[in-house]
């Protein structure tokens, strides 16, 4: 009798591993393209495993896709992704063009889910008030960065300066770090004054890069929703709903594994946690992109 429990045993445990592998076959497998901050490679080491989390917490298989800003709205709307992870003006675009619902808001710094631009320039340059930026060269962060071109262009106007008339000059970077090259070419001089969004003054300087009074805040937009994500409008409502408790309740302490490796959700991702807003929560944003004639509200 033993002897054949023991020629059983294999059978057996053979029979539950396929048992096992034809249900993670069987799962749903969905798309989450998250925004491409930096370059694909970061975005990849972010998110994946907060993917990874979100499968084993859903009970689906999300794949991670690194998506760049200028192609999200066409691949979205051809219906590539479950889900979407972008800045908020990202956000309110795809809603109004797409359909994008809101699920949760990422929370980082001192804002949490929360953040805001500014225009800095360098301590000691004489540049002192947001009226000394007239005649001067200007750097912004991305077109679509809600916290690094439409804040500021917004403070710009409200104050009567207009960008294109009365700034000497002005430039975005190209390449990765984009925030990073704004703060940096305000401090090495070759720009006068930079939009930089406050988080990254406030991540640069906690991190050594740079000292916090190296520079004057000229101005400070009022704050808006930070990073966040959103679903596709036919997204299975248990699922959006799943997705949306494992993301509020994601701790500091909570991992996954990749590689072999036990990784921390929250901090590979750079975000201390997740917040549930409102869509009324963006409608400074909106206000903002109506008076810059930004998208999605542009007129020609």
């Amino acid at each position: 009798m033993k002897r054949l429990l023991l020629l059983l045993l294999p059978v057996v445990a053979v029979a539950v591993f396929s048992a096992g592998c034809d249900r993670i076959k069987e799962r749903p497998v969905l798309r989450i393209g998250y925004m491409n901050c930096n370059n694909e490679r970061e975005t990849m080491e972010r998110f994946a495993p907060l993917s990874r989390y979100l499968s084993e917490q859903v009970g689906v298989t999300f794949e991670t896709i690194p998506v760049d800003t200028h192609e999200f709205e066409e691949r979205f709307r051809a219906g590539e992704f479950a889900l979407t992870h972008t800045n908020s003006l990202l956000y309110i675009l795809l809603k109004e063009d797409a359909g994008l619902k809101l699920v949760a808001a990422d929370k980082r710094g001192h804002y949490g889910s929360r953040t805001a631009g500014t225009l800095i320039a360098r301590k000691g340059s004489g540049i002192e008030t947001l009226e000394d930026i007239r005649g001067k060269r200007l750097v912004f962060g991305p077109m679509m960065a809600p916290t690094g071109y439409l804040a500021q262009y917004d403070l710009m106007l409200q104050a009567g300066i207009d960008p294109e008339r009365d700034l000497g000059y002005y430039a975005i970077p190209a390449g990765s770090f984009k925030h990073e090259k704004l703060i940096y070419g305000v401090y090495f001089g070759d720009f006068d004054v930079a939009a930089a969004p406050a988080l990254d003054l406030e991540e640069m300087t906690r991190e050594g890069k740079i000292a916090a009074d190296d520079f004057v805040i000229l101005a400070q937009s009022q704050i808006v929703p930070y990073c966040t994500f959103g679903a596709a409008p036919d997204l299975d409502p248990v699922i959006f709903a799943k997705v949306r408790q494992a993301l509020l309740e994601l701790t500091p302490t909570d991992t996954v594994e990749i590689d072999g490796e036990r990784v921390k959700v929250l901090k590979a991702a750079w975000v201390d946690g997740f917040e549930e807003l409102l869509d009324s929560d963006y409608d400074p944003i909106r206000e903002m992109a109506r008076r810059v004639n930004m998208p999605p509200y542009q007129t020609y």
